[in-house]
């Protein structure tokens, strides 16, 4: 099955969060999202054939679903070819290279879909928010990032830059119900409460990026995410979309039949097996 050609991109809409469509239930979530698995596979066995090289970057305020997104895009694929890069803060060597050395090394090759968990946009948002850098250096990012992507871009890589956009309210729900889960003590730290306060400040942060990056050549797409099922969906389907692929030929499987046991008894050996509470 072949996918449709590239659609124009047009302009990036207007932020806001809110939605008027009912919460997508888990049923009809999980009906969507097997298929939309079955089409990721394919797309996979394609870049992996024709040695595509495939740039995702995911930005969006603490709290927008970023990882829940990304999980849901890799958990049925090959984390050979489909490569999440979390970076975590720059080392003192790395301080004093280049600001986007560090992430280059982390570019596609052939057969590679990378996936940036933030990226190089750090240093529009969350570092310029909170005082990491200078607005001479921020100014001078957003001067030269959209060149880096054009040559990204005119060197064979496919770049698709989303920016997950949660409400307000729905980011409150979310921050106060990491707090009170112990399953997600670990995604609340010290940075996302002081993040918090300044909604604002991201959000000024947030607008001159799309003004200085929101380019022909690399786009920024925007989802809402208050519901997440409905956001991931709608991403993955998306990002299906902007990569022409096909779908390979197989042979057809069938398990070969297993061999005779022989000579071959099982050992009495006393294995140390884990104790069976559930």
């Amino acid at each position: 099955m072949s996918k449709k050609a590239h659609t124009k991109s047009g302009d990036v809409p207007a932020v806001t969060a809110s939605t008027e469509l009912r919460k997508l239930g888990t049923k009809d979530y999980d009906k969507a999202l097997r298929k939309l698995h079955v089409e990721l596979v394919k797309l996979q066995e394609w870049v992996k054939h024709a040695g595509l090289r495939v740039c995702v970057v995911f930005e969006g305020r603490d709290g927008a679903g970023k990882g829940g997104t990304i999980k849901a895009i890799t958990e049925r694929v090959s984390p050979r070819v489909f490569r999440v890069v979390a970076l975590p803060a720059p080392t003192e060597r790395e301080q004093s290279q280049m600001y986007v050395q560090r992430y280059m090394a982390h570019f596609p090759a052939a057969g590679e879909v990378v996936i940036f968990d933030r990226s190089w946009y750090n240093r529009a948002g969350v570092e310029r928010v909170m005082g990491f850098c200078t607005e001479k250096q921020t100014k001078r990012f957003l001067e030269m990032t959209p060149m880096v992507e054009k040559a990204m871009i005119d060197s064979g890589i496919i770049l698709l830059k989303y920016w997950l956009e949660v409400s307000p309210e729905e980011q409150t729900r979310r921050l106060e119900a990491r707090i009170e889960d112990g399953r997600k003590l670990w995604k609340l730290s010290p940075m996302d409460l002081q993040s918090y306060s300044r909604w604002y400040d991201y959000s000024r942060a947030r607008d001159a990026m799309f003004v200085a990056t929101d380019t022909p050549w690399a786009p920024w797409y925007v989802a809402r995410s208050d519901d997440k099922k409905r956001a991931r969906l709608n991403i993955i389907n998306h990002l299906l979309s902007r990569i022409p692929y096909q779908e390979l030929p197989r042979d057809k499987v069938a398990l070969p039949k297993r061999q005779k046991p022989g000579d071959y008894v099982e050992p009495d050996y006393p294995v140390k097996t884990i104790p069976e509470t559930f």
